[in-house]
């Protein structure tokens, strides 16, 4: 009897999950959490070798100043951040997704700061907006 208790348990907890797995949720949660891994580490690790864009472009004169004209190695640590966080959402993205929106936030605010960029700083809002949605799906799913 004890048997067929823990068998029924255990099909249950199968067809329990592969539902959840099955709800358009967790699927939503699957592609933002490997698009929030990969992107800022792509990106992060792009600081380093200019492969997709020169990334101190992104780097309004007055933080270049601030930073004494060493804007490029600003733009290196950054990288690191970056690096950092899209490991630190693979792991623990309950916590590295807001980390991640709030990155996006400085990099918006940065990004107003130079004319011309605003429609970057759009599409990183719509970034922001990614993460945050990852965060609470994280509640759910991780």
């Amino acid at each position: 009897m004890a048997q067929a208790l823990n068998i029924s348990r255990a099909e249950g907890s199968s067809l329990d999950t592969k539902a959840r797995t099955s709800r358009a949720s967790y699927q939503a949660y699957q592609i933002l959490h490997m698009a929030f891994i990969v992107a800022p580490v792509v990106a992060g690790l792009d600081k380093f070798f200019h492969l997709l864009v020169n990334w101190d472009q992104y780097l309004p004169t007055l933080v270049n100043n601030l930073v004494g004209g060493h804007g490029h190695e600003l733009m290196l640590g950054v990288g690191v951040i970056e690096i950092v966080a899209g490991i630190g959402v693979a792991f623990k993205p309950k916590i590295f997704a807001y980390v991640v929106a709030a990155w996006l936030a400085l990099i918006i605010v940065n990004l107003l700061m130079i004319p011309g960029y605003f429609d970057v700083a759009l599409r990183d809002f719509g970034l922001l907006l990614g993460a945050l949605a990852l965060a609470r799906l994280s509640h759910e799913f991780s």
